[in-house]
């Protein structure tokens, strides 16, 4: 007698689930299914699973296909039972490709191809609500878009889309999905869209899927000008859709943890916030050869101006970018200075100048600190005018983080807006007039590269801008 065992969550269960435990039972004789429980789901960093175990183990014997169930609870049981049930095979979808090679000490490991087409018939039938994802984009940050989906209970990734079709194949290929040549295929095959094409691009893109009837999720900057922000907001409401900016920062529990701490009154009134984040991308990277919508600030600002706009405000005075352009004009580092009513905050990014990268929230009673990568927020510290007195606050972050704004992003789509605080249309708006601003500044000081500096009034909003261009590096 052969036999197989798998392993699974098997929330609210579909035909992939049924496909994939069909599979596994072909390779032998007798299946032994092992079911996860919902805290070793939690410990392994899946979210947002809505089955109960006795509901998903219910699910899985009405297939017919397990001989034996049984439950996972913990790391390393894998081993243990395959010991234990003298397993021959290992069997798991393709989309863990890789993960369970350690297995081979022990029997013969199969990686089961995914089931690329989840219907929308049976879902509907079934008043399930898994969302069939469609990607835009086939860059880096796609795939860790599929890498942490899998993590979160509840979406399907399904296809891609890239002009360039030969980018979308490859892509399909190596993560498990549909390619499309003609987006209205796509949009056809799909309940969501998650936009990672070029920022310019995005518009676009968000505009044809909300047309089309499409939640929206987007990475950052999600718009490049403030108009465009208000309008896609506008018509998303209009149309009863989603649309979510991908700044996952703003999402994960440790940040949030720490807006509480700082805006609870612990260290008294804020009046400073400080963000930095640099990396050094090498020269030849996109992000610094791109003469339109390259540098750092398209690429990073997003981020440091979260929380300064989180704490400070969206109203301020003077907004300020002092800029070190590379020998291209692009930006290599920028530092944007705000003024507003209740302080003043800094904003630092770079891609080709490192600097220590933190987040400083300074009180009239004390001050906040979170070390590099805050905008992975697992620690920080709060400090008083005592020295000796110190409060230590900790918080798991799991994976790439990405997996906590796909997990809100699904909770509001089923009508729970409890987590739309996390990031809200006016701070997407807020932060898309700055990226506007930046870029309008950066064109005409494009000129004048090597030093001098341009100001105007903003006519919207009376304020004083200015910027700064050093030598060229």
């Amino acid at each position: 007698m052969i036999k197989v065992i798998t392993y699974g969550t098997f929330d609210l269960f579909h035909e992939g689930h049924y496909r994939l435990l069909q599979r596994a039972k072909a390779l032998g004789d007798y299946l032994i299914v092992g079911v996860t429980t919902e805290a070793y789901d939690k410990a392994r960093g899946k979210l947002n699973v809505v089955d109960s175990l006795v509901t998903r183990i219910e699910n899985v014997k009405k297939t017919g296909f397990a001989d034996e169930i049984i439950i996972e609870e913990s790391y390393g049981q894998k081993v243990n039972d395959i010991r234990k049930f003298h397993a021959d095979i290992f069997a798991i979808g393709s989309d863990w490709a890789g993960s369970f090679d350690y297995l081979r000490d022990y029997c013969r490991v199969v990686y089961l191809e995914r089931t690329k087409n989840i219907s929308s018939t049976m879902l509907r039938e079934k008043n399930s609500p898994i969302q069939r994802v469609g990607i835009i984009g086939t860059g880096r940050v796609a795939g860790r878009f599929i890498q942490e989906a899998k993590l979160v209970s509840g979406i399907s990734p399904q296809g891609v889309y890239n002009p360039h079709t030969d980018s979308a194949f490859l892509f399909a290929q190596r993560w498990g999905v549909n390619a499309y040549e003609d987006i209205e295929d796509f949009y056809k095959m799909i309940d969501i869209v998650y936009i990672a094409s070029p920022h310019e691009t995005h518009y676009g893109y968000i505009k044809s899927s909300l047309e089309h009837g499409k939640h929206v999720l987007c990475e950052k900057p999600m718009v490049l000008k403030r108009a465009q922000a208000e309008e896609m907001f506008q018509y998303a409401k209009e149309q009863k859709l989603i649309l979510f900016e991908g700044i996952k920062t703003a999402y994960c529990p440790g940040f949030n943890q720490l807006l509480g701490v700082a805006c609870s009154g612990i260290i008294g009134s804020i009046r400073n916030v400080e963000a930095c984040f640099t990396k050094l991308e090498h020269k030849d990277a996109r992000e610094l050869n791109d003469q339109a919508y390259g540098g750092s600030f398209t690429e990073l600002g997003s981020y440091v101006m979260l929380p300064v706009l989180k704490l400070m405000g969206q109203t301020f005075a003077d907004l300020r970018f002092d800029v070190i352009p590379g020998g291209n004009g692009l930006d290599l580092f920028t530092k944007v200075s705000i003024t507003c009513p209740a302080g003043i905050g800094t904003a630092t990014c770079g891609l080709g100048v490192k600097s220590e990268g933190r987040l400083l929230i300074a009180g009239t009673k004390g001050y906040i600190v979170a070390e590099a990568p805050w905008w992975k927020t697992s620690y920080f510290e709060v400090h008083f005018e005592n020295a000796e007195k110190i409060e230590k606050y900790s918080e798991v972050f799991l994976g790439d983080g990405m997996r906590y704004e796909i997990s809100d992003f699904l909770s509001v789509i089923s009508g729970n807006n409890q987590n739309e605080f996390k990031l809200t249309s006016q701070e997407s708006i807020a932060l898309a007039g700055i990226m506007e601003r930046f870029l309008e500044e950066q064109n005409r000081t494009e000129k004048s590269r090597g030093g001098g500096r341009d100001i105007y009034a903003d006519k919207t909003t009376g304020t004083s801008i200015s910027f700064d261009h050093y030598t060229g590096i």
